[in-house]
């Protein structure tokens, strides 16, 4: 085993202009040591040119679920409806782990800027050998119903955020069927984060934009692979290179997905069973740090871990429990069970637009809430919630007891609701914790079956002031809190017509202290990224907001 010393560089791989305890011991092989994520880098991974890669090979992993919707633009779809989709549907633009972006000209040959009358107007030009696998031509009308099923407006589709395409008030034919004029209503800076994924224009039909229900559409898709089989029973899926793909042919020829619980996905790596296993908890980290033929990465990953509180169960519907609730969280102890056993610890996140490595981050949850237990049991005397003879706080004859629904078999999550319940019990709430299997995330976070809910919000790039919306808004498919207000969506629309990006920037850190004031959801902690690779495995591991074109994901050359 090998646990690297990253370097900040570049991936060579990227297109050119292209889209964490306190300290442990070192062990000799270059571990990372810190207590604020300082020494943490952006990426970390073996990096290697595709002329460096074999042709051929296998990368089979494991995966948290095989979402029943796979519609990544539906509102029910979830992180693992985006992974799956990105295996064989158009990715028109990459990333730097830094965030610096870039069109794949695969897709995007060029996009101009321009400013008319006060509107941003776009003007894409598409790749003239582009093309869907049934043989529609990926062209301007991509665009246009990329647009058209986003921004919100036709209640045919439920779309998971509106952000950024409600603003467009067009999307044109240009010159030819291969450039896409796209007009905005006003200035809008962040459009970079805009049409990252496209649509094929069959899915402008409502019946087959919600036709994703345990379904795939192959010949919807493009790219360097195409489905070979998903099995939604047993969890498993496989792409195959695809023979109508017109860039570089893909280095692997099959990418496998098998759905597993945590602790499974670890046995079956140490088995040889796949080729790369997440190990961001103690357990996980330990059981594969000194495997034989085995590289540890360790970098940045854009996840934020939070509570999601349900203001429309019957006892949080109470802002000031809510409230309480937050301030009798001590995060620092979350903290130290979070990072212990691991290589490195980052500092606990206080927003959900920017993270902390990003330069214009602001701590606004420890202006709002913080560890203050014992104003939180002043809080719940004012609300009327009375301690009772077991220490329970009790209000018209029934307890303050919230029901906390976690997924996954993770001893490390077990771990923190445990945590959780005792140091909530210290200010007379009571915890009930209710286990699941992460194969029912999905459903349990559409049902709303739960007071208080553990999971991410993931970014796939670096403008996070421009999902403000989707975090925050009372009608947001992301933030299934039920704890926005109409006065709040007021001010959240009026942030997203301010005309520059500093102007936001400034707006949405004031805006998100107001936001994060209706305890709704609470930033918990900042993911590190770990991971565990077989010694081969190429472009594969930590990345913050990079990625790497999936034809040049392969084993090295022998």
């Amino acid at each position: 085993m090998k646990l690297h010393t990253p370097t900040k560089k570049l991936v060579a791989v990227l297109s050119a202009s292209a889209l964490a305890l306190a300290a442990c011991g070192d062990d000799g092989s270059g571990s990372v040591s810190t207590t604020d994520g300082a020494g943490v880098p952006d990426a970390d991974f073996n990096e290697q040119d595709r002329d460096n890669l074999k042709d051929g090979g296998t990368l089979t992993t494991a995966i948290g679920e095989i979402s029943e919707q796979q519609n990544p633009f539906h509102a029910d779809g979830t992180l693992y409806s985006t992974i799956m989709w990105s295996w064989y549907n158009p990715m028109t633009v990459h990333y730097s782990p830094e965030g610096e972006w870039s069109t794949d000209p695969n897709y995007i040959l060029d996009v101009k800027e321009e400013e008319e009358d006060g509107k941003t107007k776009l003007t894409y030009e598409i790749n003239e050998d582009a093309t869907f696998n049934d043989g529609t031509p990926i062209d301007w009308r991509a665009w246009e119903t990329t647009w058209k099923i986003n921004e919100g407006k036709d209640e045919a589709y439920t779309p998971s955020s509106t952000d950024g395409y409600e603003q467009i008030t067009s999307v044109e034919k240009g010159e030819t069927d291969k450039e896409a004029v796209v007009t905005f209503a006003g200035t809008y800076p962040w459009w970079q984060g805009l049409f990252n994924f496209i649509a094929h224009p069959e899915l402008a039909n409502p019946d087959n934009y919600n036709s994703y229900l345990k379904e795939v559409h192959p010949e919807w898709g493009a790219g360097p692979f195409k489905i070979e089989d998903v099995d939604f029973q047993n969890g498993n899926a496989t792409f195959v290179r695809n023979e109508k793909w017109w860039g570089d042919t893909a280095k692997l020829d099959k990418r496998v997905f098998r759905q597993m619980e945590s602790q499974a996905a670890i046995n079956a790596f140490k088995n040889g069973e796949i080729d790369a296993v997440s190990a961001s908890s103690r357990s996980d980290y330990a059981a594969v740090k000194d495997l034989a033929d085995t590289e540890i990465y360790v970098g940045r990953a854009p996840k934020n871990t939070l509570f999601l509180l349900n203001g429309e169960s019957d006892i949080l519907k109470d802002i000031k429990v809510r409230e309480a609730f937050a301030k009798g969280l001590d995060r620092e102890q979350l903290a130290d069970i979070w990072y212990q056993g691991l290589p490195a610890k980052l500092e606990n996140p206080g927003s959900f637009i920017f993270y902390p490595f990003q330069k214009d981050y602001e701590d606004n949850f420890e202006a709002v809430a913080g560890y203050h237990p014992e104003e939180a049991k002043q809080i719940l005397d004012e609300a009327g919630w009375t301690e009772g003879a077991d220490g329970i706080r009790e209000k018209d004859g029934e307890k303050l007891t919230l029901r906390y629904v976690l997924v996954g078999e993770s001893d490390l999550v077990k771990s923190s609701a445990q945590a959780t319940q005792q140091m909530l019990k210290n200010i007379g709430i009571d915890i009930s914790i209710d286990v699941r299997p992460s194969s029912e995330f999905s459903k349990t976070l559409q049902s709303k079956n739960y007071d208080i809910f553990p999971m991410g919000f993931s970014s796939s790039d670096p403008y996070g002031v421009a999902y403000f919306g989707q975090t925050y808004r009372s009608d947001s498919q992301l933030n299934r809190s039920n704890t926005g207000t109409p006065e709040l969506d007021e001010k959240i629309a009026e942030l997203q017509k301010l005309p520059t990006r500093e102007e936001q920037i400034k707006r949405s850190n004031e805006l998100e202290k107001e936001a994060l004031a209706r305890y709704g959801i609470l930033p918990i902690n900042t993911a590190l990224g770990v991971s565990a690779v077989k010694s081969g495995l190429a472009n594969v591991g930590p990345m913050a907001f990079g990625d790497v074109p999936i034809e040049n994901i392969g084993w090295v050359k022998e």
